[in-house]
């Protein structure tokens, strides 16, 4: 297995968002730590990801969610050096209060996503399963939680 570092990681996930997925550009995430286990990433609140309540918009929680809950799945592919066909296939979120302050989102499924992975090398099929993203604000609050369905094939 390969070594994947957090410096190769950010570079990805900025090449992702400029080439692949604006919104994810435009919201700029930054990626603060990835291993087998666990992701934390931060949106800064701003001007860009405010809305009319200065709270964190709707759509920038999301691509919170969406990169916390999918950068993984990359991760694990670079380590066993494969390529892998992955989206979302559902999402189901609580927003518990009001995101006034940079968020943190943070995702503890490794286990889940290396197994599903996994699978899909074994196997060579699509592999459906639904991982757990909670955004917490710089006091460590819970101002969301997220159910993520996720759909992958290594190729």
């Amino acid at each position: 297995m390969k070594e994947v570092t957090l410096k190769s990681m950010q570079w990805k996930m900025f090449l992702l968002g400029f080439f692949k997925i604006p919104m994810m550009h435009f919201v700029r995430p930054q990626l603060l730590e990835i291993d087998e286990e666990k992701v934390k990433l931060k949106i800064r609140l701003r001007r860009r990801t405010k809305n009319h309540l200065n709270s964190m918009y709707f759509a920038a929680l999301a691509v919170g969610a969406d990169v916390a809950g999918g950068i993984q799945v990359f991760y694990f592919a670079e380590k066993h050096n494969k390529k892998v066909s992955f989206a979302f296939k559902g999402m189901n979120a609580q927003f518990l209060k009001r995101a006034e302050t940079d968020t943190f989102f943070e995702s503890n499924q490794g286990h889940v996503v290396a197994a599903a992975v996994k699978k899909s090398m074994e196997t060579g099929e699509r592999i459906n399963d639904t991982i757990d993203v909670i955004a917490k604000n710089t006091n460590g609050e819970i101002v969301a939680t997220f159910e993520m369905g996720i759909s992958l094939k290594v190729v």
